[in-house]
């Protein structure tokens, strides 16, 4: 059985590669539902416009396990929060499917660098949009569904960076809709720490990150431990060889209310 659920996939792909999107209704009932989101987040991991440099890294990055964590389920309209290269942005273009939206969200102090990679998205994946604004005045076309951040927030912490977080995470709850989630990964930092080594390990302290983000109004919503590294003591920078790409990482959801 196994085997020929994988031939089915298999095919699937093969008669997909020349398109950029997935095609398909979502199913009325709930049990074949379920079963159409298993089966998406596996199209979507095995896309073939993914890098091989991307698909390398999911052992660690666990992308079925934060599609479901971000409760993708076909149809959503998700903002991607400076995704740099994209790594989650395809998953996220090829699991919301041809009626949902994905916007590639550059902040204005990394625009330079990263608008061509959000351009690059936006040709590869028809439902993807690359917009360019401040942090603070975060706003996009339509209601959100998702707003995502990966391994992004501590960087807007940082002094250099000259972001009001207060004011950004005011402005994602703005363009949320009710209900809407905001989610969020990044690097844990040590017992303590609070945000005192944003700039230098490139970590944040979950508690601290949590206390901002509800201080806009959002309610906690649940963490998982899919990427957490229990291995990891928090004393290096993130970008140290040893222990670069295997980082102590929390996920947080947070919901706005309605």
């Amino acid at each position: 059985m196994l085997k020929s659920s994988l031939l089915i996939v298999a095919s699937t792909i093969a008669l997909s590669a020349c398109a950029p999107m997935m095609s398909g209704e979502t199913p009325a009932d709930p049990a074949e539902r379920a079963s159409a989101v298993v089966n998406d987040y596996a199209l979507a991991i095995a896309d073939p416009l993914r890098p091989a440099g991307e698909v390398a890294r999911d052992p660690l990055r666990k992308p079925a396990e934060m599609l479901a964590f971000a409760q993708i389920d076909g149809g959503e309209r998700i903002a991607d929060v400076r995704p740099e290269e994209g790594y989650f942005s395809r998953l996220f273009a090829r699991a919301v499917g041809p009626e949902g939206r994905v916007y590639a969200y550059v902040p204005n102090q990394t625009a330079a660098r990263e608008n061509a990679f959000g351009d690059t998205l936006a040709t590869d994946y028809p439902n993807v949009t690359r917009l360019t604004g401040a942090l603070e005045e975060f706003a996009i076309p339509e209601p959100l569904d998702v707003v995502f951040m990966g391994q992004e927030y501590h960087d807007f912490v940082i002094d250099r960076f000259n972001v009001d977080v207060a004011a950004m995470n005011a402005a994602v709850f703005r363009a949320l809709k009710p209900g809407g989630l905001y989610v969020i990964l990044d690097h844990q930092a040590a017992a303590g720490a609070g945000t005192s080594v944003v700039g230098t390990l490139h970590r944040i302290e979950g508690s601290a990150l949590r206390a901002q983000v509800e201080a806009a109004g959002f309610i906690f919503d649940g963490e998982t431990n899919a990427v957490r590294n229990p291995e990891d003591d928090h004393s290096l920078s993130v970008f140290d060889e040893a222990i670069r790409g295997r980082s102590d990482q929390f996920v947080y959801r947070f919901r706005k209310p309605g």
